[in-house]
């Protein structure tokens, strides 16, 4: 059974589109296979509302594409439901608005502008008017993981020792310690990103695609053919093993 997936994203549509095109060469070889979007589309980069006006319309068209949900996915809609709520994962002084979390960068991208800059009452009532319902409906309603043939997808991990089925949002959204130092096998790889590094790293039971697009860094799209793991470059298919690039 063969998937592809797509690391966390942050508003840079442009390398998303670029990481489709790797796909799409891909499939053109091997054949259609889903696509799964492990979250975190917005924040940080220039253009959230291109990249989820962009996925909304490739699922809306037949794309088999799954969109799954991440923590600054999470914390966008909950700042448009209420300003003042403080998800309960993320450490204080932070907030959404916080110039390392990047929402004010996200809301410049609805024509928001110095949402960090201002109080927060007068910038959530604008943003309110000017964030597109339909954005917020398909975010809010975004599945947090999928179980695929011998393969886990989730944006930040699993909570060890928990059922798959009985994860909770807060680990599938928000895990890091406690999985990410945990050698053992959980039964499917694990597939996710969240936690941002130089490049895609396979550690054996789990494989981290966030290569900190965030950051100036690339957006990693990866091929999985039951347990094996490909990374997708413009010249095909690189084998991504245990410890190695």
């Amino acid at each position: 059974m063969r998937s592809y997936a797509i690391g966390d994203i942050h508003g840079h549509l442009d390398l998303l589109k670029r990481a489709h095109d790797r796909i799409a060469a891909d499939i053109a070889l091997c054949g259609a296979a889903p696509v799964v979007h492990l979250g975190d589309l917005e924040d940080r980069g220039p253009d959230s509302r291109g990249v989820i006006d962009w996925l909304m319309t490739g699922m809306k068209s037949g794309e088999d594409w799954v969109v799954l949900k991440g923590n600054h996915d999470r914390l966008f809609t909950q700042f448009i439901q209420d300003p003042w709520w403080a998800d309960p994962c993320l450490s204080n002084p932070y907030n959404w608005l916080h110039p390392a979390v990047g929402g004010a960068e996200t809301l410049r991208s609805y024509g928001i502008r110095a949402a960090g800059d201002r109080p927060v009452d007068p910038v959530h009532r604008e943003a309110v008017e000017k964030v597109d319902p339909e954005h917020l409906a398909f975010l809010q309603s975004r599945p947090t993981s999928l179980h695929r043939g011998d393969v886990f997808f989730a944006h930040a991990g699993i909570r060890p020792g928990v059922a798959l089925e009985d994860q909770a949002e807060d680990d599938l959204v928000w895990i890091r310690k406690g999985f990410l130092d945990d050698p053992r096998d959980h039964g499917p790889l694990i597939v996710h990103g969240h936690t941002a590094l130089d490049h895609a790293t396979h550690y054996g039971n789990r494989v981290n695609i966030d290569s900190s697009a965030a950051y100036g860094g690339p957006l990693t799209a990866i091929a999985i053919d039951g347990r094996e793991v490909f990374l997708l470059t413009d010249q095909g298919r690189v084998p991504l093993r245990r410890g190695a690039l």
